[in-house]
């Protein structure tokens, strides 16, 4: 038993390694994303220039699209240190103060899920933000103080999956905003081939094609495709890395061609077989799938809605024709419209 999980704790070990080896470093290994790209490449080149930190970054976008990859590759670039939290782990303004006054000149302050950020952790960031300095009250009751701390320039990046939720004063400070989209099987069967060939694994270019028409415009879910295939191909493929073995990888995986999982299946059957299908409310589908409401819409309905399987409507969501298609169930009749007659009915009235 000690062995085993060893061996376990070991095999995670390895995952993560090569989670961090399959980033891309430089923005020319990053495929895709083109404008942003660009956009970030111009900043860099003119903030190296002048020998100033780059203005503050605001990204965001679906999970799994390379916010933060993007963010290590800034650092990369501009030749300096990051720094990694995240919204929730702030939780008290001193924790974000501590965090600012270990940084250095040019750094790279990157948070993810910036959004979570309590009220009062922002108000630190505003001053920090704009005049580089952090306004610190010391004591307490009559006797208390403020002191104003100068700070060395550096860059904050934020990531978000939820724009809308980012108040408006955090959100103005940011010097540059940039959407990152899905991508496209082309760009993402790319992405899928450099990866194969950091882990050894000799990708035909119609098994590349097969994960990257399957991985809902995500290169996160690329990859991990990518090594559940490996993992098939290994135990039950021989070895090798065909079209005939993905599909069967993919096959056992419950992914179908358009990419959908059995939970984005269970949200569309619950809307269609248990609410007739819609409107019906966020909460009741999450509670009908025992799922989290927040996993379904940050996760599986962006996917939904992209296929035109969901629509979001005042009283909910509703299952479009196009889903009941592709579960393979019969839609029902518009409302309003007339029943076809049927040969009985047609040859009922050619007797009368």
């Amino acid at each position: 038993m000690p062995e085993e999980r060893l061996l376990g704790a070991s095999l995670m070990v390895d995952d993560g390694e090569l989670d961090r080896s399959l980033r891309p470093r430089q923005l020319g290994d990053f495929p895709g994303q083109e404008r942003v790209k660009e956009n970030i490449s111009i900043a860099i080149e003119a903030a190296r220039g002048r020998g100033d930190a780059l203005d503050h970054l605001l990204l965001y976008g679906p999970p799994g699209l390379g916010k933060t990859t993007l963010a290590n590759i800034v650092a990369q670039e501009m030749g300096v240190a990051i720094r990694t939290t995240s919204g929730p782990a702030i939780e008290r303004p001193g924790d974000l103060a501590a965090i600012l006054t270990n940084l250095k000149e040019q750094d790279i302050l990157f948070i993810d899920e910036v959004h979570r950020l309590a009220r009062a952790v922002e108000e630190i960031l505003y001053p920090a933000m704009e005049d580089f300095a952090l306004d610190l009250v010391i004591g307490k009751g009559p006797g208390a103080r403020s002191v104003r701390l100068a700070m060395p320039k550096f860059t904050l990046i934020g990531a978000t999956t939820r724009y809308a939720m980012i108040s408006a004063p955090l959100r103005d400070r940011f010097g540059s905003v940039y959407r990152l989209d899905y991508y496209d099987a082309a760009t993402l069967s790319i992405i899928v081939r450099r990866s194969a060939g950091i882990l050894g694994i000799v990708l035909p270019d119609d098994a590349a094609m097969e994960i990257a028409g399957r991985s809902r415009g995500t290169p996160r879910i690329a990859n991990r495709i990518l090594r559940r295939v490996r993992d098939y191909a290994q135990v039950r493929g021989g070895g090798g890395v065909t079209l005939a073995s993905t599909q069967a990888a993919l096959e056992l995986l419950e992914i179908d061609a358009l990419g959908l999982d059995e939970t984005d299946r269970m949200v569309l059957r619950a809307i269609i077989e248990k609410f007739g299908g819609g409107p019906v409310g966020l909460e009741t589908i999450a509670a009908s799938i025992s799922e989290e409401s927040d996993t379904i819409m940050d996760v599986y309905e962006p996917f939904l809605l992209q296929c035109g399987f969901l629509q979001r409507m005042p009283r909910g969501r509703v299952a479009t024709p196009a889903a009941y298609q592709h579960l393979g169930i019969p839609a029902p009749a518009p409302a309003g419209a007339l029943p076809q007659p049927t040969l009985w009915d047609a040859s009922g009235e050619d007797a009368g």
